[in-house]
């Protein structure tokens, strides 16, 4: 089974040629590791948007749509940030409206609020299920879930020190926090006794699964598999602070180093 859209293929590359030519233009080289992390933010679109997951969304396979949300809001952000250098960012920075309006963006608390407010708003009944019924809806809430996981990790990931990450207990308890409007959303979902969303209730289900089933599994893959995942990454950030040193630590909130006389 297979799911092809020429649209999502031709967007990753154009994402693709936008990345190596802003990198030609600026005469810089992107460090390996960097080229290997937006790939992979490409190649987890593609996955998710494009093959046998999405096919299966498409067929009323609840909980294939929900591993495209958590590979589309939970993946594909963070090795988004990993891959982009901070000077491919900078330059725009340079505007100042535009400035103003990234840093009250990406401020912890303004991303945490777009993100999980996102998360939430997506998932409600009367919106998911327009959404699953409407093409192009369906397009721009994934392109949106995409924008608002980005702005969601900034402030873990963030390349530029002039829109820095919090520091390591900062994005501890950040990561923390995280798991809140997950389990609110994803935990009435594994433990409805109805279908909460028509679609899957109106027509034929893939694999023989029964829709409620579906259901079951799709919330606790998002409530039991994105808990996991945000656990995984706060103990990695955990044991980083804990070996931490100068050139590990980040720069928020740190004194600048003196200089001799």
């Amino acid at each position: 089974m297979a799911s092809i859209h020429v649209s999502v293929a031709l967007g990753t590359a154009v994402l693709a040629g936008v990345y190596v030519a802003t990198a030609r233009a600026l005469r810089r080289a992107v460090a390996p590791r960097q080229a290997l992390a937006f790939a992979g933010a490409l190649a987890t679109v593609l996955v998710a948007l494009d093959g046998p997951i999405d096919a299966l969304a498409d067929a009323r396979l609840f909980s294939a749509h929900m591993a495209q949300h958590l590979l589309l809001g939970y993946v594909m952000p963070p090795l988004l940030l990993l891959g982009v250098p901070g000077w491919m960012l900078r330059p725009p920075l340079r505007v100042r409206p535009l400035a103003a309006v990234a840093r009250a963006l990406t401020h912890p608390l303004a991303a945490f609020l777009a993100y999980n407010g996102f998360l939430v708003v997506l998932h409600l009944p009367p919106v998911y299920d327009r959404m699953v019924r409407d093409g192009p809806l369906h397009v721009a809430l994934h392109l949106g879930l995409m924008a608002a996981g980005v702005l969601g990790w900034w402030p873990l990931l963030s390349p530029l020190s002039e829109l820095p990450r919090l520091a390591y207990p900062g994005q501890m308890l950040y990561l923390f926090l995280l798991l809140i409007p997950m389990a609110a959303v994803s935990a009435p979902i594994a433990l409805a006794p109805t279908v909460i969303y028509p679609w899957y209730a109106a027509g034929p289900h893939p694999l023989g699964t029964a829709p409620l089933a579906d259901q079951v599994v799709g919330g606790l893959l998002m409530w039991v598999g994105a808990g996991l995942y945000l656990m995984a990454v706060f103990s990695m950030i955990f044991f980083r602070w804990a070996s931490r040193d100068d050139r590990d630590e980040p720069s928020v909130g740190r004194p600048a180093p003196r200089r001799a006389a």
